[in-house]
C-alpha cells in the first residue's frame, strides 16, 4: 500500500514516483471528490491498477488515486452476455464474479493480475486472429471527466466516443465502471509443444489461421519454438485438466524458481545462457490438457521481467523475426528470456495497436535487473521498418510526431482529450511525451 511520501513503482520497477497525495476511493462518488479537490488545488491526478505497465504512463506525481478498493460486480445480463464491474477489479477475479451467470471473456493475455481499467487503457491483448484486444470486448464506460463530472459512453449515450474511450490511456478521465461483452463459458482444449522453429515458421499463416489461438516463443540461440495451440470447446465438454501436481512443477517449480535461479545465474555467466536456454526448451512446454477458459489463457509469473511488444500488419511478422534472429547472432548478445509473437484481429478501435489491420505481436524481455536499452533499441528499429506500433503498456522510445502518422484517428483522440480534459488534469511526462502537451 503506498502512503504520501512513498515511493510507488510498477512491477518491472522501471517507473517510480513519490506522490504528494494518495487516495484510496471505494465509490464513484469518492473518485469525482477526489478529481474535484485535485483541480481546487491545482494538482494533476492519475489512477493506478497493479502497475503492470512497463512505461510511465501511470506516474503520479500529485494525487494517486489507487483503485483497490473500486472493485466488483455492478450487474451482469445473462440474457444479453454484458456485464458491468468496478474500474480496479483484477483479471484473476473476474472469472469468479461471471461464474454464476455461466460467462466468460471473450479473450485474455498471459497474465492476469492487472486491473481491468489498466488492461484496457493499454491495450492488454491475448493471441487469436479472429480475436481482438480486452478493450474490443468494452460496449460501455463510465468515467470521470476533468470537472469531476460523470460521463457514460455506451450505445445510448455518447456512442460515437466508444471507440476512443475504450482504449484511452488514462488520458480522457478515469474509468470508474466497464461494461464489457461477456460469452457464454467455455474450456480450452490446450496443447504446448516444443517443434523445429524453421517448420513453425513456414506453416506459421496456416497455423494461425487453423487455431481459434496459436503463439509461440523462441529462445535464442535455439533452433526450437515452443507453440500453444487452444481450442475453444463448450463449458458441456469433457475437462482434463493438469494433475495439480504437475501443475505446481511446471509453472511454479520450472516456470518461476528454476528460470529466477537461470536468469540470475545467466547475469552472473552470460556464457551460459545458450546452454540454459537448450536446456529450458528441453524442461518446459510439452503437455496436453483442457479446463475452464480463464485457466488456459493466463499463467503465473513471478519472475521480474522488463518488456517491449511491437504490433507489424500480420503479413510482416516473419520478415521482421527473421530479422530479429539476425540481429541477435550479428551482436553476438546472451538474451535468457524467450521472444514472445502472438495474433490478433483487426478493430476499429482508434488507439488499439490492431486499429485497421490484422496484426501480430512481437515481444522481447530482459531480466529487471539487465540494462534492457541496447537490446530494446536495435529490436525497436527493426519493428518501425515493418510497419510496427508500439504496445501502449511496455517500453518504447516514441513520442507524439512519430506516432501520429502510425494511427489514423490519432488527431480525433487528441482533439476529444482536448475537449475533455483541457487543463490535462490526467496528464504526467509520459503522456505528455507520447500524445504531446
Amino acid at each position: 500500500m503506498t502512503r504520501p511520501g512513498d515511493r510507488w513503482q510498477n512491477w518491472g520497477r522501471s517507473a517510480s514516483v513519490r506522490p504528494q497525495l494518495v487516495e484510496f476511493p471505494a465509490s464513484t462518488a469518492a473518485v469525482q471528490r477526489s478529481v474535484r479537490a485535485a483541480a481546487a488545488r491545482g494538482m494533476r491526478v492519475k489512477a493506478i491498477g497493479a502497475g503492470h505497465s512497463f512505461t510511465g504512463i501511470a506516474v503520479a506525481p500529485g494525487v494517486l488515486l489507487d483503485l483497490s478498493d473500486l472493485t466488483g460486480l455492478v450487474g451482469a445480463d445473462r440474457r444479453t452476455g454484458r456485464v458491468t464491474l468496478r474500474a480496479g477489479t483484477r483479471l484473476h477475479q473476474i472469472p469468479r464474479l461471471l461464474a454464476p451467470y455461466g460467462l466468460a471473456m471473450p479473450n485474455l493475455g498471459d497474465i492476469d493480475r492487472q486491473s481491468i481499467a489498466g488492461a484496457l487503457s493499454t491495450g492488454t491483448h491475448g493471441t487469436g486472429a479472429r480475436f481482438g484486444g480486452i478493450a474490443t470486448q468494452v460496449v460501455g464506460v463510465t468515467l470521470v471527466t476533468a470537472d469531476g463530472e460523470l460521463l457514460r459512453v455506451d450505445d445510448e449515450h455518447e456512442a460515437d466516443l466508444l471507440p476512443a474511450v475504450a482504449l484511452g490511456l488514462g488520458a480522457l478521465g478515469i474509468l470508474v465502471e466497464v461494461t464489457l461483452q461477456c460469452v457464454p463459458a467455455f474450456l480450452l482444449h490446450a496443447v504446448e509443444a516444443p517443434e523445429a522453429l524453421d517448420e513453425v515458421l513456414d506453416g506459421l499463416e496456416d497455423r494461425v489461421a487453423a487455431a481459434d489461438h496459436f503463439e509461440f516463443y523462441w529462445f535464442a540461440h535455439t533452433d526450437r519454438a515452443m507453440t500453444k495451440t487452444n481450442t475453444r470447446l463448450p463449458e458441456s465438454a469433457v475437462r482434463r485438466p493438469l494433475p495439480r501436481i504437475g501443475k505446481w512443477v511446471d509453472d511454479v517449480v520450472i516456470g518461476n524458481g528454476l528460470h529466477q535461479i537461470a536468469c540470475s545465474v545467466a547475469r552472473t555467466v552470460p556464457a551460459t545462457i545458450p546452454a540454459i536456454n537448450r536446456a529450458s526448451v528441453r524442461l518446459w512446454g510439452d503437455r496436453e490438457f483442457t479446463d475452464l477458459s480463464h485457466r488456459v489463457f493466463a499463467t503465473e509469473r513471478s519472475v521480474r521481467f522488463r518488456e517491449m511488444e511491437y504490433a507489424l500488419p500480420a503479413e510482416n511478422v516473419r520478415a521482421a523475426f527473421d530479422a530479429l534472429r539476425a540481429l541477435v547472432a550479428d551482436r553476438g548478445w546472451r538474451i535468457s528470456f524467450p521472444v514472445e509473437v502472438r495474433f490478433a484481429a483487426a478493430d476499429d478501435l482508434w488507439l488499439s495497436t490492431a486499429s485497421g489491420r490484422a496484426s501480430a505481436y512481437i515481444a522481447v524481455h530482459r531480466y529487471w535487473r539487465e540494462d534492457p536499452t541496447e537490446y530494446f533499441h536495435a529490436v525497436e528499429q527493426i519493428m518501425l521498418g515493418f510497419g510496427g506500433r508500439p504496445h501502449w503498456g511496455k517500453m518504447h522510445t516514441l513520442d507524439a510526431a512519430a506516432l501520429r502518422d502510425r494511427y489514423p484517428r490519432f488527431g480525433d483522440f487528441v482533439a476529444l482529450r482536448d475537449r475533455l480534459d483541457p487543463a490535462r488534469m490526467f496528464a504526467n511526462r509520459h503522456l505528455d511525451r507520447i500524445l504531446g502537451e
